[in-house]
């Protein structure tokens, strides 16, 4: 019992920290703290598509956002994650990155964590090695050159449609970069209204005891529901981890220049 009070009275204290630190909010939700995430001990992870996740305490969660970015609705993420003073990751399509360049580089320059998902969201599990590769690399470099420098991307990597196959995943850890399921989503690929899509959200981080979730910063409803969304986190005591790569490690410039 004194341990857990022990515990509890730590994660208040972060959270505290966190708050106080958001100009004009002191109220905010806030990024309780960072975790590095190195493909040498956590290749892979996710629950809904992999036997082991990442190392949360209970009522932890990272938000990870797919598919833009997109003009309107990443602003108002961002905006919605930057009132809270929250730190989220976006795996960027390179097609998208490179059609709207400065919502690209207004991500990274926010602090958050720029992944990838590939350049045009293929199945890539249905295409050859070398297609899948190819389409990949071409991924990269769109979102790297959009991002503004190498530094503010990271080696997470995150399949389409979750259409991993063995050979690609045993790939995709020989380049270095981590791949990315989720513990729960939102299921915003479904219409449905922002009221809607909360209740949804809030009942699955319950069930899962918070995680990896995964949303979608190209929809209307993410990004009308996300305020609320995070306000619930609060007040229903879940804090926000933020996921970086492994200092010191290989760039994903260098990605490029490495074979599959």
């Amino acid at each position: 019992m004194t341990r857990f009070l022990l515990i509890a009275a730590m994660f208040a204290a972060c959270s505290s920290a966190a708050a106080a630190s958001c100009p004009g909010n002191a109220d905010a939700l806030g990024t309780e703290r960072v975790m590095t995430v190195d493909v040498a001990t956590t290749p892979r992870v996710g629950r809904k598509h992999f036997p082991v996740t990442l190392p949360l305490a209970a009522k932890e969660v990272v938000l990870t956002f797919d598919d833009g970015p997109w003009p309107g609705t990443t602003d108002q993420i961002l905006d919605a994650l930057r009132k809270e003073c929250v730190k989220a990751t976006f795996f960027m399509l390179g097609r998208s990155a490179a059609s709207w360049p400065a919502i690209a580089k207004r991500v990274a320059d926010a602090g958050h964590t720029v992944g990838h998902h590939t350049y045009s969201h293929p199945l890539l599990r249905f295409m050859s090695e070398k297609s899948a590769e190819a389409e990949i690399d071409r991924g990269i470099a769109a979102i790297e050159a959009a991002a503004g420098h190498p530094g503010n991307v990271a080696a997470f990597f995150r399949f389409p449609g979750f259409a991993s196959s063995p050979a690609l995943l045993a790939l995709a850890e020989k380049r270095g970069m981590v791949v990315f399921g989720a513990d729960a989503w939102a299921s915003d690929w479904n219409p449905m209204s922002a009221d809607q899509q909360l209740r949804l959200i809030l009942e699955r981080i319950e069930a899962s005891h918070g995680g990896i979730v995964l949303f979608h910063d190209t929809k209307k409803q993410t990004a009308a529901m996300l305020p609320g969304f995070l306000r619930a986190l609060k007040h229903r005591g879940f804090r926000v981890v933020h996921v970086v790569p492994a200092a010191g490690k290989r760039s994903v410039a260098d990605l490029l220049r490495r074979s599959w």
